[in-house]
């Protein structure tokens, strides 16, 4: 698939290495600077952040302004690339940097680059005197900025890395690049249990990786080319008892990854004790990597253990729906509320997958993407609050409409985008994915679209409990000195706001490219 021309295609192809390379470079970079210059260290990251924000938004432009290439493939089975690129980088067995990106790649790439962006505006008191982010194993607070943002960066690039890997080998070196930075953010940049949160999340995510580490290879020797490439992968027929066992074992890899019911237990402690912009890209990017991973490799490649699973998979994924929804009504700690709204809204991912048609896996795929905003608008709304009052407890605010208006008023907003309001990014997810299961066969599915739909009256009790407990109400006694948000602050806001409005205000030209990029998975599943 090339946009506009070889030059164009080749060029292309090296700007996506770049949307990897650029934050591993930027961090090897942060390196060299002295602890000392925290002010040079943030405005570097902040540089390296915009140029990849910019960089992805122009991958993006070139990608939806190239008309779609037909697939002329078999039964239209095999993924169009664009800007694709194939270099062999371990002969031994036979791995290739295989790079490319559809419609689904690169709208994730997107989410991830403003995420990034937006999550290091939200982290400018990092490292800062009476600032968050103090780090035991360093001499001062001072000092913490330089080891903060160089592991952001690396977590950042085995995001961008994963998104644009065609080769299963290749996309798993980048998944695990993004565990250690992760456990190491959390550990010394956290709070409350942090060492507690940050060993709990990574022996879990670590246990999804040793099952997806298995699957691949049992893709690998079971396909009889010895090939890691989804695109050759997904041309041949598995054996129905091989795909039996493998798929679930793929899946619930990619599941755990996912924030998936009943393997959600990593993600409410670890988004607690992370720092903010940690968890904006935990929960707004890295859990989308574990939904992706279910639908471009689970799904795609073992498409008939996918027909024998997905019911299964269906009861938790409805389950951890109004789980989710009920345990979010009980938190009084704002962090835990928006972790279990998590458990919840990516529940509807898994029940989008769950109906194997076009219209619910549309739906999931939006879900990645407005979950992805709006909970990392959440997550910086919260942080940005406690930076200020010093609590994440409900009962120990109020008022605070009168003090911090602007982002009280976010909060509001993002707090109605949460709840599926038409306008924002959320609603058009969710429609779809409530369609997609009562269009899907049998009674169970129309069972758990029920109870995905009546979660959304929990939703609106744990959401309207939180925004008239912290806002409205006698102000608590420092509520008067506190200080409205700063221009960095502001614009990360702004940003993710943009963002969910432009989704669910126009999310047209992104569902066409998207049905586009979903055709030879659903085309797989039905053969």
């Amino acid at each position: 698939m090339t946009p506009v021309s070889t030059f164009a295609y080749s060029a292309a192809s090296n700007l996506l290495t770049l949307t990897w390379a650029l934050p591993l470079a930027s961090a090897a970079a942060l390196a060299l600077f002295p602890r000392q210059r925290v002010s040079a260290i943030r405005r570097f990251a902040l540089a390296a952040n915009t140029l990849n924000l910019i960089l992805v938004a122009v991958l993006t432009v070139l990608f939806f302004k190239s008309p779609p290439v037909p697939n002329t493939s078999s039964g239209g089975t095999e993924t169009m690339l664009a800007f694709a690129a194939d270099h062999e980088w371990l002969s031994v067995l036979n791995v290739h940097y295989l790079i490319g990106v559809d419609a689904i790649s690169i709208t994730l790439m997107l989410l991830a680059a403003v995420i990034l962006f937006s999550g290091t505006l939200a982290s400018w008191t990092i490292g800062a005197p009476g600032g968050t982010g103090k780090v035991a194993a360093l001499a001062s607070s001072e000092n913490g900025a330089k080891e903060f943002f160089i592991l952001l960066q690396i977590l950042a690039a085995g995001v961008f890395g994963c998104f644009i890997s065609f080769d299963l080998f290749t996309f798993f070196v980048f998944n695990e690049l993004t565990l250690i930075p992760t456990y190491l953010l959390i550990a010394l940049f956290g709070s409350g249990r942090r060492e507690y949160a940050a060993m709990k999340l990574t022996l879990i995510l670590m246990g999804g990786s040793a099952l997806i580490f298995l699957g691949i290879f049992g893709l690998y020797f079971e396909s009889g080319i010895h090939s890691f490439s989804i695109l050759e992968l997904s041309q041949v027929r598995f054996h129905p008892d091989f795909q039996g066992w493998a798929f679930p074992v793929l899946f619930l890899g990619f599941g755990i990854l996912g924030n998936m019911f009943p393997f959600h237990i990593w993600s409410p402690d670890g988004h607690a004790s992370a720092p903010t912009a940690v968890s904006m890209l935990l929960a707004g990017v890295h859990m989308k990597l574990g939904a992706y991973g279910c639908l471009r490799i689970a799904m795609y490649l073992l498409p008939e253990g996918a027909g024998m699973w997905m019911n299964v998979f269906l009861i938790p994924a409805v389950v951890g729906v109004v789980w989710g929804g009920f345990v979010a009504v009980r938190q009084k700690d704002l962090k835990y509320m928006n972790a279990y709204s998590s458990v919840s809204h990516c529940g509807l991912v898994f029940v989008g997958l769950a109906t194997l048609n076009l219209i619910g896996l549309r739906g999931a795929v939006l879900q990645m993407l407005a979950h992805g905003f709006i909970t990392a608008t959440v997550f910086a709304v919260i942080g940005m609050i406690y930076q200020r009052t010093h609590t994440r407890r409900i009962p120990d605010m109020s008022g605070l409409m009168r003090s911090i208006p602007f982002l009280s008023v976010v909060f509001v907003i993002a707090g109605m985008a949460a709840l599926g309001l038409p306008g924002f990014a959320g609603f058009a997810a969710e429609l779809n994915i409530f369609l997609g299961a009562f269009a899907a066969a049998g009674t169970l599915a129309r069972m758990g679209a029920v109870l995905a739909v009546l979660s959304i009256i929990v939703s609106a009790i744990y959401i309207l409990r939180a925004v008239n407990g912290v806002l409205h109400g006698p102000p608590k006694e420092n509520a008067a000195v506190l200080s409205d948000a700063v221009p960095v602050e502001k614009i990360a806001l702004l940003t993710l706001l943009a963002a969910i409005l432009v989704l669910g205000l126009w999310p047209g030209p992104v569902v066409h490219r998207i049905d586009d990029a979903l055709m030879p998975i659903l085309n797989n599943l039905k053969r």
